[in-house]
């Protein structure tokens, strides 16, 4: 039985050849890692502020959100995580958990040992470096956010967000018309990008009103993505994506 086609793991896999070369042997050994699989219902905590995890997780299916709370008890979301992304591997390097991570969705997610990965990490230096970079991406991503709340108005702040999550949906190239999933309620983007849910419902009705998407209650059709990247002003090069057939592969022998 080919691992590859059974293991929840391969979206793990995929994502990080996204942003560092992955060879055949290392695909391999990634997938051979022992993991645990359970269910969390939207809003569950899967990280509290404080916690100090022994392993770290990955969504399999459903969508998570990172965020922090003020001494007022405000909440700013920090990122947003999607199928196949580590929502915690910073905590392979820390020891306790300074954010929270709460399940967007039903999600399903799988975790993995710090034993475990750091003993793959110490024999196979590629994936260490994968792992590293992955990490690396993930503070580009926040440095990006950061310039949106700190200098973008308000509609480029939701335009540019909806972009990016298309990008890394890998559903920024669909067919004029097509919806993809955006599982967030308007308080959640108000929190994500610094506003109020009625200032997000403004710009959304006006983002539909001038014919850069059309908005349902879970998802988003782009009729034309070059528009919606002007309107955002939105460039992916913060989120280093390589091409999808990036894995690096044996030579052929002659």
């Amino acid at each position: 039985m080919n691992i590859a086609n059974i293991s929840p793991l391969v979206r793990m896999v995929d994502k990080l050849a996204l942003h560092a070369p992955i060879s055949v042997e290392d695909r391999v050994s990634l997938l051979e890692l022992p993991y645990a699989s359970r269910f969390f219902e939207a809003g569950s905590y899967l990280l509290r502020d404080g916690d100090t995890p022994d392993q770290c997780g990955m969504l399999v299916s459903g969508f998570a959100y990172r965020h922090k709370i003020s001494v007022e008890g405000l909440r700013q979301i920090v990122s947003i995580h999607i199928p196949g992304e580590i929502y915690d591997l910073q905590q392979l390097h820390l020891a306790t958990a300074d954010n929270n991570v709460q399940a967007l969705t039903r999600c399903e997610v799988v975790t993995i040992s710090h034993k475990a990965l750091r003993r793959l990490a110490a024999e196979r230096p590629s994936v260490a470096d994968a792992l590293i970079v992955t990490t690396i991406v993930e503070l580009s991503m926040s440095r990006e956010w950061m310039l949106g709340i700190g200098r973008r108005d308000a509609r480029t702040r939701l335009a540019h967000l909806l972009c990016e999550f298309a990008f890394r949906l890998d559903k920024h190239d669909l067919p004029p018309g097509q919806a993809y999933e955006l599982p967030m309620t308007q308080e959640q983007l108000a929190d994500t990008l610094g506003l109020t849910a009625v200032h997000v419902n403004r710009i959304l009705k006006g983002l539909v009103s001038d014919g850069l998407i059309v908005h349902s209650k879970r998802g988003v059709t782009i009729p034309d993505w070059e528009v919606l990247i002007a309107e955002a002003g939105f460039n992916s090069r913060y989120l280093h994506m390589n091409p999808p057939d990036a894995t690096v592969r044996p030579p052929d022998r002659a």
